[in-house]
């Protein structure tokens, strides 16, 4: 379960290799998993070799935040470029307050390069955001009356994301607090993190198998 967040983002990855031909639109969903890939695995091998390495790259913390906002930009611009879901005014009130949500927490609030502990208020605000637009998506699709909501891969990519952010909403906000109150309660709590991340990847590999309802252009 420690290595999960590796392991996790290579079985989608595993499929691409016999799966080659997907959907445009999933091309910020496969720019993600290549991205957290090279994140995650160089935030455990941090974790796991900190013992010989200097002082200043001992934490790992940073990388996080760093996943955080890469995986923001990336479900954005996937749900951008898909039917019904690319609503200018929502897509300007997000990007605005995300733009300022980074700039007020780490100009006067936290540290971006914290070795102490991630930046709970930036993942919880990405997880907020990320589940505005999952809500809209399925709203849109509602209102559209769309017979086979399930059906496609863009379904199963949104499903998953929904998921994921509603259960860590609360582990992000609340996950610094814990670190300072109770850090082995902080650390099994992590795990559902873990679990979700794991079922976030489970839907998105199963998108890769569903047939393309759409081919737009990124």
């Amino acid at each position: 379960m420690n290595w999960s967040e590796v392991w996790a983002p290579m079985v989608p990855l595993s499929v691409l290799l016999y799966k080659k031909s997907q959907p445009r639109f999933l091309t910020p969903v496969i720019v993600y998993l290549f991205l957290a890939l090279v994140i995650n695995l160089a935030g455990d091998l941090i974790d796991a070799l900190k013992q010989y390495l200097p002082y200043w790259l001992q934490s790992n913390n940073p990388l996080y935040n760093i996943h955080s906002i890469i995986r923001f930009i990336c479900f954005s611009y996937f749900f951008a470029v898909l039917p019904y879901t690319s609503s200018g005014r929502l897509k300007f009130v997000i990007t605005a307050v995300s733009v300022l949500v980074i700039l007020i927490n780490f100009s006067f609030i936290e540290n971006f390069g914290n070795p102490s502990h991630l930046s709970g208020n930036l993942l919880a605000a990405e997880a907020y955001l990320l589940l505005i637009y999952c809500m809209h998506y399925y709203l849109s699709k509602l209102k559209n009356e769309d017979d086979d909501v399930s059906r496609g891969a863009d379904f199963w990519v949104v499903t998953g994301l929904a998921i994921y952010v509603v259960i860590n909403f609360f582990v992000f906000l609340f996950y610094v607090p814990m670190l300072d109150q109770n850090i082995r309660l902080a650390i099994n709590i992590w795990y559902l993190h873990n679990v979700a991340y794991i079922v976030l990847c489970i839907f998105i590999t199963k998108a890769f198998y569903e047939p393309a309802r759409y081919q737009y252009s990124i």
